[in-house]
């Protein structure tokens, strides 16, 4: 008897990016992906400006989850231990929240003192800090938001040490005491020490060519994966700033990314060009991911 023995599937390898949802899905918006702890991508900018899109875990489409008030329009998503989804509004200076479960925003922050809140990143204990972009002044600012003992939400500027630029792309080390901020006016990544409403010691991590990085995230090992906006990759480097790769991409103008997938290693990046979401393996889980999932 003849046994015709069949190839096992080979595994995804890693660094190699894919298409994930059709082009269109999204407008030139697209922007703020954020997954949650069953495995949902949320994108804003679904189909037109001010919507939530949702891609199902294994999905190869997305749908629409949410709809924000006349006039608002999302930039970033995050996701705290909890549950609940963030959502900065840069038009009308909102921070959104929607309740694990929900669907309907509600304000949770509002200042008239902020240019516009553009990226998110949430800190062990729920803080939030948001970068604060004034693109025609080519300057910018951090915001410190945490939830006061009365349960309202109250902020203010961060002090730092340096006249920053465009702030925009922002996150945390894993052991949540420095944060990284891309600013894109400059093209350039620094690192700073939090010392409660203080940044400090700031540090040059890199300097790309101006206004050729949007996004970054972090992983578990302390690594930043930076969106080349222009260049149409995603810098994988040390905190130190050393490159270790760079993703070549699908489409040329990547805005941001998350780190999803059973195991927070699979990274998906939106991407403004063809206003698709495209993904690749990495080595590493992301921070959030494993904060999520109270591992971290």
């Amino acid at each position: 008897m003849l046994v015709i023995a069949t190839p096992a599937r080979a595994e995804t390898k890693l660094f190699e990016s894919v298409q994930v949802t059709p082009s269109g899905e999204y407008t030139f918006g697209i922007e703020g992906p954020a997954v949650d702890s069953d495995g949902n991508l949320f994108v804003v900018n679904f189909g037109q400006p001010g919507t939530v899109g949702k891609l199902p875990a294994g999905g190869t489409a997305s749908e629409q989850f949410a709809a924000l008030p006349d006039g608002s329009i999302g930039n970033a998503i995050r996701f705290a231990r909890d549950g609940t989804m963030f959502i900065a509004d840069y038009k009308k200076h909102n921070i959104f929240a929607i309740p694990k479960g929900g669907s309907e925003p509600v304000v949770w922050f509002h200042s008239d003192e902020m240019n516009q809140p553009n990226d998110l990143t949430i800190a062990h204990d729920g803080t939030i800090y948001a970068s604060d972009p004034n693109w025609k002044g080519r300057e910018g600012h951090i915001w410190r938001i945490v939830r006061a003992a009365d349960g309202s939400a109250q902020g203010q500027v961060m002090t730092a040490p340096r006249a920053m630029g465009t702030t925009n792309g922002i996150d945390l080390s894993p052991d949540g005491k420095t944060l990284y901020v891309g600013e894109s006016s400059s093209g350039q990544v620094w690192s700073y020490t939090i010392r409660g409403n203080e940044l400090t010691d700031a540090k040059l991590v890199k300097s790309f060519q101006p206004d050729t990085i949007d996004g970054l995230r972090t992983d578990v090992a302390g690594r930043l994966y930076v969106a080349r906006i222009l260049k149409g990759t995603i810098a994988l480097m040390k905190p130190n700033g050393a490159v270790e790769r760079e993703v070549a991409l699908k489409g040329k103008e990547p805005t941001n990314l998350a780190f999803g997938g059973s195991d927070g290693k699979t990274i998906f990046v939106t991407q403004r060009q063809g206003g698709f979401i495209e993904s690749f393996r990495t080595d590493q889980q992301g921070r959030e991911h494993c904060l999520q999932r109270g591992r971290c």
